[in-house]
């Protein structure tokens, strides 16, 4: 029979999620154990704890109740657990995180192995996505964010900002000619992106005390993922604004050309998000320290923009 404190996380995660199914597959257990976890907790209380429909699974009053008080005693568990521990080794656990795609491959990705040699027993699940993950409900135990629409219910430590630049194919230059100006924007075309198809785009955006301003210009094409306004943008379609972070090789490779180093966006803040937790379990510690320092380490805040 499973402990105490089985029983509490699987009533934890099962009120997370609203669901037996994804809370089962979430913590590596059947189905049916997660539901007799949740029976074998409502009969120890007393009470009981989820209304359960055909569609929905939610907390009773009760349940909300004591849902706040596992969350303390389960990070208390997770502290006093690694308070001893002193090496990597010692680290297990699935790490689940999640983080926009060209910091994923063009950063992350090449430096994972070293985490990996230093916390072996740690299994590490990527996501990569252009999409806001729900950290909650899809069980994130971080995920990096860039921008300013932080969901207030999450906990979010700046870490950093991504610097912005301009950007165009050599060949694209050629053809159009390469601005000087904003003036010179007129006779150009922009590689649009939008989250949602249909929604308006911002145009060319550039700083002016703190603030973007903008520019509309014509595009041949919208997109709304960053693989594809990568391939866009590489073969000539238009300008683009992109992260120095996500392009840097490209330039240095001399795939893309900066342009109007003078106008660009303001720095997108960068931060860390994850669930409101007293503490934090030692290996998402680990890992966030360890993402810090990489990211800092690669330049990824574009100091060398000019160099």
């Amino acid at each position: 029979m499973a402990n105490k404190l089985d029983l509490l996380r699987t009533f934890v995660r099962v009120t997370e999620v609203g669901s037996f199914t994804q809370a089962a597959s979430d913590l590596g257990i059947q189905k049916a154990s997660a539901s007799e976890h949740v029976r074998s907790l409502e009969e120890m209380l007393g009470t009981r704890l989820l209304h359960r429909t055909t569609r929905r699974v939610q907390p009773t009053h009760d349940g909300l109740a004591l849902l706040e008080r596992c969350k303390d005693l389960l990070s208390d568990m997770d502290e006093l657990e690694g308070m001893f521990r002193q090496t990597g080794a010692d680290l297990h656990g699935r790490l689940r995180v999640d983080m926009p795609t060209s910091i994923a491959r063009n950063i992350v990705m090449p430096r994972l192995g070293e985490f990996l040699a230093q916390y072996p027993n740690i299994h590490v699940e990527l996501s990569s996505t252009d999409r806001l993950v729900d950290v909650v409900r899809e069980g994130f135990d971080c995920v990096l964010r860039v921008g300013n629409a932080i969901d207030p219910s999450l906990i979010a430590r700046r870490i950093g900002t991504l610097e912005m630049v301009n950007v165009a194919s050599p060949a694209y230059l050629e053809k159009y000619g390469t601005p000087h100006t904003l003036a010179d924007l007129s006779s150009h075309y922009l590689v649009h992106y939008a989250t949602v198809f249909g929604m308006r785009s911002d145009g060319f955006e550039y700083a002016v005390d703190g603030k973007n301003k903008g520019v509309e210009m014509r595009g041949f094409v919208t997109v709304n993922n960053v693989e594809t306004y990568e391939a866009a943008y590489l073969n000539a379609l238009g300008i683009a604004q992109a992260p120095y972070a996500g392009v840097q090789e490209h330039v240095r490779a001399g795939r893309l050309v900066l342009v109007l180093p003078e106008y660009v966006p303001t720095p997108l803040p960068c931060s860390l998000l994850y669930a409101h937790r007293r503490d934090l379990p030692p290996r998402v510690r680990a890992y966030m320290e360890w993402l810090t320092s990489v990211l800092q380490e690669t330049k990824w805040q574009g100091s060398n923009l000019h160099r």
